[in-house]
């Protein structure tokens, strides 16, 4: 155990794990985010709170994380590189240890360019396979980058992200093998749509033995009509949905497409439950937690391990 997190425990045991994201307010009310981590309480292993996605202000990744961290839930903290150098990089990992907080994705974050302040300057001091190797550091060697030594190291379970679905193909899994030899035990994925092309990344991820190295949780989330579909592809960077899936919700009448883009999502955990390497899900349902609930009862993930 490299933290004392529900998550790894989870993971280590065996069991199928699923995480689930936090969509984080634009608000400085705390109890908004207390009543949407209610609707996940139970359902998942831990939350995901998000850095800023898409270069959009929100409330920040560790002010989310201590505040559910302080309620007992375990959390999965986004650390984005684009906000902040290694200075800054650093005393984030050690607050988050300090307020409780046991994992930590690694993201190097959306580009400026994806939101909604384009006169943002961006730090990108490093990137995320340099920020899992800091983090790995300091959790390991007990040291700054800088070589001073930490009185207490933070123990920490480091992720990452990686999407299978966007080319050069052949590249991810060799990516996603840099970010294992960096440090990372986990990952979470892209959103999957494109189940074949996810089989194809899974075969090269087991054929370089990554799934032995670092535990894999596949993007999963639910599409709420055509028009959804259409903006997540065309909108959200590293999104892919093939024009099938369209053409599926398309032959839906509008006021059940978002029943079908939940069943969707629920076969899509079904499926790849049978996936040799595959160790869990996370599910994104963004400002539906009480949806992504849903799926992940109606998929047959419950009840979790206790």
């Amino acid at each position: 155990m490299k933290s004392a997190g529900r998550l790894e425990r989870v993971l280590r045991s065996g069991s199928f794990a699923v995480t689930a994201e936090l969509s984080p307010p634009d608000s400085a009310d705390p109890q908004a985010i207390y009543d949407r981590a209610a609707r996940l309480a139970g359902v998942c292993d831990a939350i995901n709170t998000p850095d800023a996605s898409g270069a959009k202000a929100h409330m920040s990744s560790l002010g989310l994380a201590a505040l559910l961290a302080s309620r007992g839930h375990d959390v999965v903290m986004q650390l984005a590189c684009r906000d902040r150098n290694r200075i800054a990089l650093q005393g984030e990992l050690l607050a988050a240890a300090a307020l409780g907080v046991h994992s930590v994705l690694c993201i190097t974050g959306d580009g400026i360019q994806a939101g909604d302040h384009p006169q943002a300057r961006p730090v990108f001091d490093l990137d995320s396979i340099q920020l899992l190797n800091t983090a790995r550091i300091m959790r390991d060697h007990g040291r700054y980058l800088s070589g001073r030594t930490l009185d207490t190291p933070p123990r920490l379970f480091l992720g990452a992200a990686e999407n299978p679905f966007a080319p050069p193909y052949d590249f991810r899994p060799l990516r996603l093998a840099k970010k294992v030899e960096a440090g990372a035990d986990f990952f979470q994925l892209q959103f999957c749509f494109d189940l074949p092309r996810f089989e194809q990344f899974m075969q090269a991820v087991r054929d370089l033995g990554l799934h032995e190295r670092a535990f894999i949780l596949a993007g999963v989330g639910p599409l709420r009509s055509v028009q959804s579909a259409e903006w997540m592809r065309s909108h959200i960077p590293g999104v892919v949905i093939p024009d099938e899936v369209i053409r599926r919700l398309e032959g839906v009448p509008p006021g059940q497409q978002a029943e079908a883009g939940k069943r969707l999502c629920v076969e899509i955990i079904q499926q790849v439950q049978q996936i040799a390497g595959v160790h869990g899900v996370h599910v994104m349902a963004f400002q539906h937690e009480a949806l992504a609930a849903e799926i992940i009862e109606e998929a047959g993930l419950l009840p979790r391990p206790s």
